[in-house]
């Protein structure tokens, strides 16, 4: 199947975002196809951020629509969102530190009742981050920045989702360990097929491993193109890869 016939699986029309009388989203408009990992770059305070959390449910848009599988979830309220099969692996990762690593992942499956499938999930995180599995009677708090990141994404796993929102992965991780969180990221991509929105400050890695990406700029969309394509166009280059 071509990108072009893989069917739309998130659309976003013309949302508009208001904190206070502040404006943090201009209208932006974005759509992610079956299976493609998507990815939204910008320095920071573009509207990112406010763009996933609209999209979980957790803003309300002033303006617009967010539209998943065919279906409004515009102010759907956030765990009926991820019931629908949408979760989000937060900025700052955002674990449980008193508890421990199991104890972060059952609640991951905390909507669930499927224990058989609860079983089967467990497996399958513990197949892409064995180290969960070394640690898992470990409080979260105690883990590394990089194995905090590990159980966030095995926590939005558990909730066996269809679509996946990554924000800022890469903070405040060890570089070596940054590349290891993104190849991960790829893997359950190709493993389970699930459809992704990546927020990502390192654009170099984010544009690599997606299929498309926007630039956003002060809640504006500026561009959006083919990642590869993104990658050599010279604006991008001197604006967010080094170049």
């Amino acid at each position: 199947m071509s990108d072009s016939e893989k069917p739309v699986v998130l659309e976003v029309r013309d949302l508009v975002v208001n904190y206070g009388v502040i404006t943090a989203l201009h209208g932006i408009s974005l759509s992610i196809r079956q299976g493609d990992i998507v990815t939204l770059i910008g320095a920071n305070g573009t509207g990112k951020t406010t763009t996933l959390r609209t999209i979980s449910g957790l803003l309300r848009p002033k303006l617009g629509s967010v539209h998943y599988q065919g279906e409004s979830i515009t102010n759907t309220p956030p765990h009926r969102i991820v019931k629908r099969g949408l979760a989000q692996v937060p900025e700052g990762r955002m674990v449980f530190a008193n508890l421990t690593v199991r104890e972060n992942l059952e609640l991951g499956a905390f909507l669930r009742k499927d224990k058989q499938a609860i079983a089967t999930d467990f497996d399958f995180v513990f197949s892409i981050f064995p180290r969960l599995k070394e640690r898992l009677t470990q409080t979260a708090g105690t883990l590394s920045g990089g194995e905090q990141q590990m159980l966030a994404i095995g926590r939005a796993l558990m909730s066996r989702p269809s679509f996946l929102m990554f924000d800022e992965p890469s903070l405040g991780i060890a570089p070596l360990l940054v590349k290891t969180i993104f190849q991960k990221i790829v893997e359950i991509n190709k493993q389970q097929g699930i459809s992704m929105l990546l927020v990502e400050q390192n654009a170099n890695i984010a544009l690599e491993i997606s299929n498309y990406g926007y630039v956003l700029e002060t809640g504006r969309i500026l561009l959006q193109d083919a990642s590869a394509a993104l990658r050599a166009n010279p604006e991008v280059k001197k604006a967010y890869l080094g170049g």
